[in-house]
């Protein structure tokens, strides 16, 4: 069995910062389990770590990705476990970081993906429907059968909520079903969850809203004008923090009213983020407002439990 560690919790919280002391301590590599982190061209959009933030430690599946591909959860749970493998061969504990439960639950669950055949037909006909009702509609429409990926999925992932009819229209089981269904064995993963939070939520959208600050002091604003004229592709063009400040470059609102609704949608995006995270009973929280020994406690916990057997 391999023993991983996984640093999970919602945008802003401090996941990047924690695992750099995780991965100094305990001689540790890090993975990315973020769906926007491993595209190129939106370092400041994704918060990917940087060069100085990394501190040296090796970063694995982070920007390695061109903005125009497309990237399935099937291929991340194939890369993901191929460098944990090689992480772990080399005497190194692999550690697991990132905001996107789809993701950490499919690693975690050793999920087996089947891939459909795909009905082309079918596909245009719900591309047209999508693009005449709006991602909201359609995930209402989705919550009418299958509520657990229309909560999780944001209106803009056009590709994922068509995905959603498409295997419900073939198969007559939700994308949600297929999913446990599909569950093996645990696979050779021995995992150990942190999860990283705030008790007090307005603390947590205050350092969302100074990271978006921050993230507009250092370029945000030019790194979106200069993939706006590729944004109406799906996937990574559509990454929460290039989307909102369309409406600025394109003339349609103020400058102060694209900020405002950015803050907006990444503090939603950070709720949705926590309604996935709080359902799976195999995350170990930890809330560095209410525990101001915080290091101390998460390194009592892993010194305990990544004990040899």
């Amino acid at each position: 069995m391999i023993k991983v560690l996984f640093v999970v919790g919602p945008t802003a919280s401090g996941k990047t910062s924690l695992s750099i002391e995780l991965a100094k301590k305990y001689n540790g590599e890090i993975i990315c389990a973020d769906s926007m982190q491993i595209y190129k061209g939106i370092q400041i959009a994704s918060a990917a770590p940087t060069l100085d933030e990394k501190e040296g430690i090796p970063h694995h599946l982070f920007e390695f990705l061109n903005l125009d591909e497309q990237f399935s959860v099937a291929e991340y749970v194939k890369l993901a476990r191929e460098r944990i493998t090689e992480v772990s061969s080399r005497n190194k504990l692999p550690i697991v970081v990132g905001g996107t439960g789809l993701y950490i639950s499919a690693l975690l669950d050793n999920t087996q993906f089947t891939e459909q055949d795909v009905d082309l037909h079918l596909r245009k006909m719900l591309e047209t429907q999508f693009d005449e009702l709006g991602g909201e509609e359609m995930l209402r429409r989705l919550s009418l059968f299958d509520k657990d990926s229309a909560l999780r999925l944001h209106p803009n992932n056009r590709r994922r909520i068509i995905r959603c009819f498409e295997v419900y229209n073939q198969t007559g089981k939700t994308i949600t079903e297929h999913n446990l269904s599909s569950k093996q064995d645990k696979g050779d993963i021995l995992p150990l969850v942190i999860g990283v939070n705030f008790s007090n939520r307005e603390l947590l959208y205050e350092r969302i809203n100074k990271r978006v600050d921050i993230m507009l002091e250092n370029g945000l604003l030019d790194e979106a004008a200069k993939n706006f004229e590729l944004s109406s592709k799906s996937g990574a063009f559509q990454a929460i923090g290039h989307k909102e400040l369309y409406g600025y470059i394109k003339g349609e609102c103020s400058l102060q009213d694209a900020i405002e609704h950015l803050k907006q949608q990444t503090r939603r995006y950070a709720k949705r983020q926590l309604t996935w995270f709080r359902r799976d009973q195999r995350i170990n929280w930890f809330y560095p407002d209410t525990q101001p020994d915080f290091l101390e406690k998460v390194f009592n916990f892993t010194n305990k439990n990544l004990k040899e057997e």
